[in-house]
């Protein structure tokens, strides 16, 4: 079982995949993998940052160190660098205080997880001024679907004293059209929205290139 970059093709190693185009171009699985550096035994550095990846998709909080340890495969030494990596990502570089003037600052945002098979629906909280509160995913769906409810999403933005929200969602497929379990989604959160009394931003449909906004397509009604 091959465990290091090094056992690697080369297109496939992702140290050189960052210097040639930048961390940019790496996904999320393979700039974990580079925090990881190594496999363990039966199981190589690729499988183990998808694992990890998957994990870490299901918390939206930053787990804590014993937490990341118990996946199968991360040990303290790799728990605690996954863990500073995020902690300093979290200070350093996070999201709040972004502010959502257009649908591409949306797609901005949750671009990274469009390589995933399977559908994320991401909800955004905002303040009054658009600014981001928190990014989050509420549920994973399945292959082309995602099974949601309002009130997972607005639980959430309840709790972070949201003025206004915008939701997100990947299509793994790269077709960039809104399905009628789509549209329906839309309508009750506009409809849920209006009755709480948050302004309902948008709702844009992404892949890894670019995404589709409810908002410009005039099929969100104004609350």
């Amino acid at each position: 079982m091959k465990k290091t970059f090094e056992n690697m093709p080369p297109e496939q190693r992702p140290r050189e995949k960052m210097l040639a185009c930048g961390p940019g171009s790496l996904s999320d699985s393979e700039l974990l993998a580079i925090i990881l550096n190594t496999g363990v035994q039966g199981k190589n550095v690729k499988t183990l940052a998808n694992d990890l990846c998957k994990y870490l998709d299901k918390n939206n909080d930053i787990p804590s160190v014993k937490e990341i340890s118990l996946l199968h495969g991360l040990g303290q030494s790799k728990a605690c660098a996954v863990a500073a990596m995020l902690e300093f990502g979290r200070r350093r570089y996070g999201s709040l205080q972004t502010r959502i003037k257009q649908p591409v600052d949306i797609f901005t945002l949750v671009r990274h997880y469009a390589d995933r098979k399977q559908e994320r629906f991401i909800s955004l909280s905002l303040n009054g001024a658009h600014e981001v509160l928190a990014v989050r995913i509420v549920t994973i769906g399945l292959v082309n679907k995602t099974i949601i409810h309002p009130r997972e999403v607005f639980a959430d933005l309840i709790q972070d004293r949201a003025a206004a929200f915008c939701v997100a969602h990947n299509h793994p497929s790269g077709i960039l059209e809104s399905s009628p379990e789509d549209d329906e989604i839309t309508e009750r959160l506009s409809s849920a929205a209006k009755i709480i009394g948050l302004h309902f931003v948008d709702h844009i449909i992404f892949s890894e290139k670019s995404w589709w906004s409810f908002r410009e397509n005039g099929r969100l009604k104004e609350g």
